[in-house]
């Protein structure tokens, strides 16, 4: 007979994210305001491989919450630290509409390649 498969409450609820302890638990990480570390995690659930992560100011300032500079200040402080880089300019036009910024997460694989941390490179320099 095979062993009783167990279950945990957290499978059935719709996925979870894997963060790497060493990146959580290094300086450059550490030492990041607490709206750029919740930024991290907000950027990480619309994570796909395949395409870039769209998110703006105005979002991650909703759903921080805190006011646009603070989140703003959060997208400025993770770009400084290697977390993301911008792939993609935001747009505005009043006829077709609005596109956010899109973001690599450097800290996952984009487009099946291994993720490049710049985070640890950068936290190595200070």
């Amino acid at each position: 007979m095979g062993r009783k498969k167990y279950s945990l409450p957290f499978d059935k609820r719709g996925g979870r994210i894997v963060t790497q302890l060493i990146m959580l638990n290094s300086k450059t990480y550490l030492a990041l305001p607490p709206q750029a570390k919740v930024l991290m995690t907000l950027l990480h659930i619309h994570y796909r491989n395949e395409k870039a992560v769209d998110y703006g100011v105005r979002e991650a300032a909703e759903k921080i919450p805190c006011s646009e500079k603070l989140a703003s200040k959060a997208f400025k402080l993770l770009q400084e630290n290697g977390f993301i880089e911008c792939v993609e300019q935001s747009t505005f036009r009043s006829r077709t509409g609005s596109k956010s910024r899109s973001w690599r997460l450097t800290w996952m694989p984009y487009h099946s390649r291994k993720p490049t941390n710049e985070w640890e490179k950068l936290g190595a320099k200070n």
